[in-house]
């Protein structure tokens, strides 16, 4: 199914860092998210083509990327971060980009690893794909239908 013929189409839901972006991708009906992996960082424009890339790749018809503001809600330096990297997606994609705020993802993903028994080296290797899922399947939820 493609967004052409009714159906909403895969979300990419990112978790922005300063080392690795966490890459999630929803199903094309948009009610789970799956962890996906990591986007190494370096200078740009790299990590935008493998965004792309990945766009490409699953079908994505929209990309969320993860704003952590403040508990207080404001905007600090890596929701800045995360700004600056939707706007420079928006010029890059052909598709929408949105910020979804995204406070304590990153904790409830380290949450659900330790729950899941992974530890160590493991789970520092998946914890930014998993913060992109909890990321990704908050956006889903509070736009399901």
């Amino acid at each position: 199914m493609s967004a052409e013929d009714g159906a909403p189409g895969p979300v990419l839901g990112l978790d922005p860092g300063d080392v690795r972006i966490g890459v999630a991708v929803s199903d094309p009906r948009r009610r789970v998210a799956v962890p996906v992996g990591t986007v190494s960082v370096g200078r740009p424009p790299g990590e935008l083509r493998a965004i792309a890339a990945l766009v490409a790749e699953r079908g994505a018809t929209l990309v969320v990327v993860g704003e952590p503001r403040s508990m207080d809600g404001s905007i600090g330096t890596r929701a800045e971060h995360a700004r600056a990297l939707a706007e420079a997606l928006r010029a890059a994609l052909d598709v929408p980009v949105e910020l979804h705020d995204e406070r304590l993802s990153t904790v409830e993903g380290e949450r659900r690893l330790r729950e899941a028994g992974v530890r160590g080296p493991e789970r520092r290797a998946v914890i930014d794909a998993t913060a992109a899922q909890v990321i990704l399947q908050a956006w889903l939820d509070a736009h399901q239908r």
